[in-house]
């Protein structure tokens, strides 16, 4: 803990009514649990303190984190327009079609944007974004960072939100212009942490890390006292601590210490092998990934049952129905509700396209098109425009399997006797068709 926040507590703990550092223009009292909470972070029952910044360097942490929002910001997020007929085209021209898909303001571009919205759901629980209009229309979305963000109630139990920029006074974002994004949440309104939730379970990882850090700054040997049969002065003592470190680096070097009369090396502590430390450092990894709803094996946690055949497979579509359809589901239904008007919303509305997840395979994809094509429902120009192929004529008529027989053909039986007919007077048509 700083010298300036140890002595900004004592002044406050000297005047209770006083704020520290005004933050949001607000008192913070000791008493205060949940500013401090988050400002100096959770204590697990290991003693370690957790917070976004030490639980990101956990590998654990780093590569859900990174795998969630980067697959979630890697798909399209468009704006789509209901038919009549109960179909819907792309809404390119809708003015908030540029702003969620290609450049949600003028630093950022919508991947960048949207995986930066998708880590504060997993780190803090919640994203905010505030919102720019100009003649009523959406024009740009800014994302703020939830540390930033104080969360108030009003007299009607309504959400307030304060923002400290870096430089100036904390300013109030009014409601209608706040894009608040939670993650799983008990109230409906503000989502939980999972770093705060989970602070025993990262705390525990982190003493691991400490205490496998330790054993290898020690060249993997045990700690080892020294039995003396006398009484030693004290620079006695300070001499012979001086030469056991030199004997330690000796050691290292592959050359072996001497030890004189009267001197017994005793082990103390616990052996790293006796401790199970590596069992320790997996399982706090499986435990990590259970609190980000990540499979083990995708960040490189793999054993001989998880990375072979269809199981691989089906975990794969485990991890897109439950984890990352927890996100996309949320961020579309938040877009809809504060980003288009109650009219907008009748004939437009705002979708990710998971389908993207098949631009990594090739077989799959073109499994998916096969079948959509073949089966009439998509016609052979909607595939290519998918691959980003060029319209071919004819390309637009809806076939099926059967011969490829145009839909509005089907049912319809022929003996083939109109063909033969065409035929015949194509050939001979001074000839006149036999009875």
């Amino acid at each position: 803990m700083s010298k300036s926040l140890v002595h900004a507590m004592s002044r406050a703990a000297a005047r209770p009514s006083a704020s520290i550092g005004g933050w949001f223009g607000k008192t913070i009292r000791l008493s205060d649990g949940g500013f401090w909470q988050s400002f100096l972070g959770s204590q697990s029952s290991s003693g370690k303190t957790v917070n976004v910044d030490n639980a990101m360097r956990l590998s654990a942490v780093w590569a859900c984190v990174r795998i969630i929002s980067m697959s979630v910001a890697g798909l399209p997020l468009s704006i789509y327009q209901r038919q009549p007929d109960g179909g819907r085209e792309s809404a390119r021209t809708f003015p908030l079609y540029d702003v969620v898909h290609n450049s949600p303001n003028e630093d950022t571009t919508a991947f960048h944007f949207w995986q930066s919205v998708v880590a504060s759901m997993l780190l803090w629980g919640n994203a905010y974004c505030e919102i720019h209009r100009s003649a009523g229309r959406v024009i740009a979305l800014d994302f703020l960072m939830p540390s930033r963000i104080r969360l108030e109630t009003d007299d009607n139990g309504r959400l307030e939100y304060w923002f400290r920029p870096k430089k100036g006074e904390p300013r109030q974002i009014q409601r209608e212009n706040m894009l608040h994004i939670p993650a799983f949440t008990l109230d409906g309104k503000v989502g939980l942490s999972a770093i705060r939730y989970g602070a025993d379970v990262f705390g525990a990882a982190m003493s691991a890390d400490d205490a496998a850090n330790g054993t290898f700054r020690n060249g993997m040997m045990p700690t080892v006292a020294f039995k003396v049969d006398r009484v030693l002065k004290p620079e006695q003592r300070d001499d012979f601590r001086a030469y056991v470190q030199t004997v330690s680096g000796a050691m290292n070097a592959g050359k072996s210490p001497v030890l004189e009369a009267g001197v017994t090396p005793e082990m103390i502590g616990i052996n790293p092998v006796d401790a199970q430390l590596l069992e320790s450092r997996g399982h706090s990894i499986e435990e990590i990934c259970r609190w980000f709803g990540v499979p083990p094996w995708m960040v490189m946690k793999t054993d001989k049952g998880s990375n072979w055949g269809t199981g691989l497979e089906q975990q794969q579509i485990a991890f897109l129905t439950y984890c990352i359809m927890s996100y996309t589901a949320p961020i579309e239904q938040c877009v809809n509700k504060k980003l288009l008007s109650a009219v907008d919303r009748i004939k437009h509305y705002a979708e990710f396209s998971l389908e993207a997840f098949l631009r990594a395979d090739s077989a799959g994809r073109a499994a998916y098109l096969s079948t959509m094509s073949q089966n009439g429902f998509i016609t052979r120009n909607e595939g290519r425009v998918k691959e980003n192929l060029p319209r071919m004529p004819g390309g637009d008529v809806l076939t099926v399997q059967s011969n490829l027989v145009p839909l509005d053909q089907l049912g319809k039986q022929d003996d083939g006797q109109s063909v033969r007919a065409a035929l015949m007077n194509w050939l001979q048509p001074d000839k006149k068709p036999q009875e």
